[in-house]
């Protein structure tokens, strides 16, 4: 019973919060003349709040035309035409202010009228950058491994399908096949999404999400009240199966962050590389909590069986709803 201690601990991290809300903002600046750049600045949204974040440019930056301004799903995204005459934006610092005092990130990728392309992550404490004249593909590999990492560690929604099943595989061997197979899985619907291969609503794969998450929540339960369901008997193949869905969701959120044209091949796998190591940091710190908390001798009640498969049930249950009304 040591495992419900796991569940009790991410169940009191997320309570209050939905999946998928520290999405990171989004600054794109691409050079359209000699001293002139479009700029696309996405705020991130939680629900009616709007992030308090705006991007400072130089004085030297008057808009050429009226901002316009949108609302999406994600955020706020404000377009601008920026005049930076003399000199342009090369060697110039930018500024997101008020990401100091929050708890996201920024994306930011400028491309310059040559072709090259700068892409990096501003966090809190670094809140300023300065616009280079190229960038080498580490710096890409580096930024989209970062994001990669973050997205699966405050995805709650992936996390709870990732502990349902390691709450419900016998054995260590079979644990490593069943994680294998998840992450082979959605490795693949990632990158043929991100590629646009496939196109799927991301609406409607949000909620089968929730679905699936459910439906591990009913086989735990299954599998305490001594009963054989079917991602007891194949763990793997139910893996493989959902892992496919939460590829897409993963497809979602790189959509939304975007890929540098200059080395999508680069972005995609080191953003997969990200996830990968967030799900595996995630896994070793459950085994090890399971580890150690098995050398305690605590008898719980009969009932705390049950709670594991009712917090999972719950949580995925109420995103369910939440994201089948929003269609």
């Amino acid at each position: 019973m040591s495992r419900f201690a796991i569940l009790l601990a991410l169940l009191c991290l997320s309570a209050g919060t939905a999946a998928h809300e520290s999405r990171p903002g989004y600054l794109e600046l691409t050079q359209t003349g000699p001293a002139e750049y479009a700029v696309s600045w996405k705020v991130p949204r939680r629900g009616d709040l709007i992030l308090p974040l705006t991007a400072v440019f130089p004085d030297s930056c008057r808009d050429a035309v009226a901002p316009v301004q949108g609302v999406t799903p994600g955020g706020l995204i404000l377009r601008r035409s920026l005049d930076c005459a003399p000199d342009g934006l090369q060697g110039q610092q930018i500024t997101i202010s008020g990401l100091s005092g929050s708890i996201t990130d920024v994306l930011v990728r400028t491309t310059l009228a040559d072709g090259l392309s700068q892409t990096l992550v501003l966090k809190p404490d670094s809140p300023t950058f300065v616009v280079a004249a190229a960038q080498s593909g580490w710096q890409v590999f580096g930024a989209y491994l970062v994001l990669g990492i973050e997205h699966i560690l405050f995805g709650v929604d992936h996390l709870l399908f990732v502990l349902g099943l390691l709450l419900l595989v016998r054995g260590l061997s079979l644990l490593v096949k069943t994680i294998t197979a998840f992450t082979l899985a959605h490795s693949v619907t990632l990158g043929a999404a991100a590629l646009g291969f496939v196109n799927v609503p991301q609406a409607p794969v949000e909620a089968v999400i929730a679905l699936s998450i459910l439906f591990l929540a009913t086989e735990l339960l299954k599998q305490r009240r001594g009963e054989t369901g079917l991602a007891e008997k194949q763990p793997w193949l139910v893996a493989m199966s959902f892992g496919l869905l939460h590829g897409f969701g993963f497809a979602g959120a790189l959509a939304e962050i975007g890929l540098p044209d200059s080395a999508i091949p680069m972005a995609l796998f080191s953003f997969n590389i990200g996830v990968e190591v967030g799900q595996l940091l995630f896994v070793f710190a459950a085994l090890v909590i399971i580890a150690v908390l098995q050398k305690w001798s605590i008898r719980w009640p009969r009932w705390v069986e049950q709670v594991p498969a009712y917090g999972i049930g719950s949580l995925a249950a109420f995103w369910l709803v939440q994201r089948v009304a929003a269609f």
